[in-house]
């Protein structure tokens, strides 16, 4: 089973920044990847970013790219998610999730974190 506790999040105006860690523990398998999801009010969950643990990879839904960067130590097994330029439409509760590469990007994962607000006001 693995662990995953999100960090970061909060209350932002419109072209601010924020940033979003993750920790995984537990049993971590591989080969694996790491990313995160968002959930807005009345809206599906969406996949936003992935990382792959074993050679960096990474794959943004395209509404956030230039703008979100995610990041990994493979020392500490943290990701890290950098946004930049928030917008309204950004504002979701966002969840970390390490699962197969290809589960990832497709928005789905049996492990995921409890999930942190990201509030972007206008």
């Amino acid at each position: 089973q693995v662990q995953l506790v999100e960090s970061g999040g909060g209350l932002v105006q419109v072209g601010g920044s924020l940033r979003l860690s993750c920790a995984a523990s537990g049993h971590i398998f591989t080969p694996f990847a790491m990313g995160w999801f968002r959930q807005a009010p009345g809206k599906e969950r969406e996949f936003v970013a992935a990382i792959s643990w074993s050679d960096g990879s990474t794959n943004y839904v395209d509404s956030v790219k230039g703008r979100f960067t995610i990041s990994r130590d493979n020392a500490k097994y943290t990701v890290s998610l950098q946004m930049h330029n928030l917008k309204p439409e950004d504002t979701a509760v966002y969840y970390c999730a390490a699962d197969l590469w290809k589960r990832i990007v497709a928005g789905v994962s049996d492990y995921r974190g409890q999930g942190t607000q990201v509030t972007v006001s206008s």
